[in-house]
């Protein structure tokens, strides 16, 4: 094939079935369509190439910078192509949370703007919130910005409605799966392939999945997230499940070492989900059907991500003190309070007041005398043992309390006497009425 520029080469990516071996499935054949192979690496290279497309002329004429409120897939695709056309780009985010994407983005010549967003997933219906005022400003006309907005953005899910979706349908001889599974970010690809398949095929069965509460899986929303903001429709998803880091790093390593597809962890996640919703569906199957789920990205920009996460794939010795080891009895048994608890507990006891959200958004409100230890960070210092005293009483404070409940959990097994978990989190003790303060 002989193109004229790269961007002719997005898309037509290849749909490759898994083997049954594999899988296990017995009446099912499932299908993966392979976005990783899109020219500069991801799902992300057809919409950013949507979102921009018609627009580049003029934004070359007026000399703009493309803007994304992006950290990941998204921001890389968009660096490159406003690299192609002599324009400059700028990544706005509230935390960079995978350092190779980081440092990728850096090599590609991109600005990266990093905001005190309140939370780690924009909302922008959230008036308060600085990362939700710069989306407010750069969706106004003018300024000299090509803002490409993939949180609304029709011509996100338009590139999946026309093509990663008709070319499912392409590939299954014109006839659309009986399952459609993918991963929700931005929903633009989940919303655009689920409506092309369906307009062939109503009966359609779509599962949206999402990461558990309070984990990370690198571009997909968590459970909390996924109803705040963007193209997400609940009525494109027959359900919703959410898959656990854990289990998305077994799928993408049973994608790696079974099936030679050098798949990131949100295509792991996307296998796993996909085998775990169609199980029961082929016990109870009295036809041969058909599948397909997408897988994402590639494998080599989430290294770090998945080291910390099990260091014993790169011969490194298991990390004890993580929350990864906690059993569902030490999580269920981890000590929470509420808001005006809390606020007795500190004036009476003054506990150490642990914040482990990132320094941006701690900057932006926190609670007066807390301290800023970023959860990653958090979780390193466990490693080598408590950090403090065991009788010194530590209240743990993360965005909805999830993450910090998890760590309370964790510091009681370690053997630590009082340490509790703030309900609600942060957006609970705003909630409550209760006194911020910013730096």
């Amino acid at each position: 094939m002989r193109y004229d520029s790269i961007t002719e080469a997005i898309g037509d990516t290849p749909l490759v079935r898994i083997s049954p071996a594999v899988h296990g499935l017995r009446s099912i054949d499932l299908y993966a369509k392979l976005e990783m192979l899109n020219p500069f690496g991801s799902v992300k290279d057809r919409a950013a190439w949507s979102m921009t497309r018609a627009a580049l002329p003029a934004a070359v004429e007026r000399g703009d910078t493309i803007v994304e409120l992006s950290s990941g897939n998204t921001a890389k695709a968009l660096a490159l192509i406003a690299g192609m056309h002599g324009l400059p780009f700028r990544s706005v985010t509230n935390r960079m949370k995978v350092p190779e994407i980081k440092d990728l983005l850096l090599l590609l010549g991109a600005e990266i703007e990093e905001l005190p967003g309140q939370a780690e997933c924009l909302d922008p219906t959230d008036t308060d919130d600085p990362l939700a005022r710069v989306h407010r400003m750069l969706s106004e006309a003018g300024g000299g910005y090509l803002h490409t907005d993939q949180y609304y953005s029709a011509l996100n899910t338009e590139a999946h409605l026309t093509g990663t979706g008709p070319e499912i349908l392409r590939d299954l001889d014109g006839r659309a799966p009986d399952h459609f599974i993918a991963c929700v970010g931005t929903a633009g690809s989940s919303t655009g392939v689920a409506t092309a398949l369906r307009a062939n095929d109503p009966g359609l069965d779509v599962l949206g999945l999402v990461a558990h509460k309070s984990d990370f899986i690198p571009g997909i929303r968590t459970i909390d997230e996924v109803h705040e903001v963007g193209l997400f429709d609940p009525d494109t998803y027959d359900a919703i499940e959410s898959v656990t880091s854990d289990q998305a790093i077994d799928g993408m390593l049973t994608l790696i070492r079974r099936c030679g597809l050098l798949a990131g962890p949100t295509g792991g996640a996307a296998y796993f989900g996909a085998v775990r919703h169609l199980q029961q569906i082929d016990v109870e199957s009295t036809r041969r059907r058909t599948a397909v789920f997408i897988v994402c990205d590639r494998v080599e920009s989430y290294l770090s991500y998945i080291r910390r996460r099990r260091p014993e794939l790169f011969n490194q010795p298991p990390r004890p003190n993580s929350i990864a080891t906690l059993s569902p009895a030490e999580a269920a048994a981890a000590r929470a309070v509420d808001v005006e608890a809390a606020r007795k507990w500190i004036a009476a006891e003054h506990p150490l007041v642990i914040d482990l959200r990132g320094p941006f958004a701690y900057a932006a409100l926190h609670i007066e005398g807390s301290i800023n230890i970023v959860d990653e960070l958090f979780g390193e210092l466990l490693d080598g043992g408590l950090p403090f005293g065991r009788t010194q009483p530590v209240l743990l404070a993360c965005p909805v309390g999830e993450k910090s409940l998890a760590y309370a959990a964790l510091l009681t097994r370690m053997g630590h006497r009082d340490a509790r978990s703030l309900a609600g989190g942060i957006v609970g003790w705003r909630d409550a009425g209760a006194p911020l303060v910013r730096n």
